[in-house]
């Protein structure tokens, strides 16, 4: 269905209207354009629908929007989609980095510097940590996915998944910092530091999706 004709020079009032959506909404940005992206079709339909009756282009928009309702109306309910969203994002991210952060436990412990060093402390750790995040994480992942059918998201989820996520970051960089010492410690330093790269990579992934899965839980839905 083609979009009504609006008038010459002057700016289309969807087009504001879907910027001023845009704006107010975060989450990924493959779901956050994609539901954008539904309303504005749906806006157009309502408005062509409206001029097709003999309304105006100004009229037709306006009284889709009054159906719609505005930005600051429609924000709060797509956002907690787009959060449960980010919140999945993230522990996708989690569940990943987890079999990692057990492979620098394993590397760490073989580094030949005994069982009572910092290193092996700071293996021991990591290893809890991957086991807790991925069980988090994987929890998450079903309670947000068929799970959510049948029995509603928990509102405090997100959050919840936000901080397993920063956990596993910040354990990503306590690993890349453990490893590149380890690597001054063994002669197996080429195997040392190509984990120590991964770990590295793999604080890249989590960190930002944990930031955003953070500023997501905290706005209003």
């Amino acid at each position: 269905m083609s979009a009504p004709a609006k008038p010459k020079g002057s700016t289309d009032p969807i087009d504001a209207y879907v910027a001023d959506l845009r704006k107010a909404l975060h989450g990924p940005p493959r779901a956050t354009a994609r539901l954008v992206e539904e309303v504005r079709g749906g806006l157009v339909d309502t408005a062509e629908a409206h001029t097709h009756a003999g309304a105006s282009y100004e009229d037709a928009v306006q009284e889709a929007v009054r159906e719609f309702g505005t930005p600051a109306e429609l924000a709060p309910a797509f956002q907690r989609e787009l959060t449960i969203a980010q919140a999945r994002h993230t522990a996708r991210s989690v569940v990943l980095v987890a079999p990692l952060l057990l492979a620098c436990w394993y590397a760490l412990l073989t580094t030949g510097t005994g069982q009572e060093g910092v290193l092996p402390r700071t293996a021991q750790s990591l290893a809890a940590v991957a086991g807790c995040a991925a069980l988090l994480a994987a929890t998450a992942l079903a309670a947000t996915g068929p799970l959510a059918r049948h029995v509603p998201t928990p509102h405090r989820l997100p959050l919840l998944v936000a901080w397993t996520g920063t956990t596993a970051s910040v354990s990503m960089a306590l690993a890349t910092l453990s490893l590149a010492v380890a690597a001054f410690m063994t002669a197996g330093w080429p195997l040392i530091a190509l984990a120590c790269t991964l770990a590295a990579a793999s604080h890249a992934l989590t960190a930002p999706s944990a930031r955003a899965c953070r500023r997501c839980a905290r706005l209003p839905a």
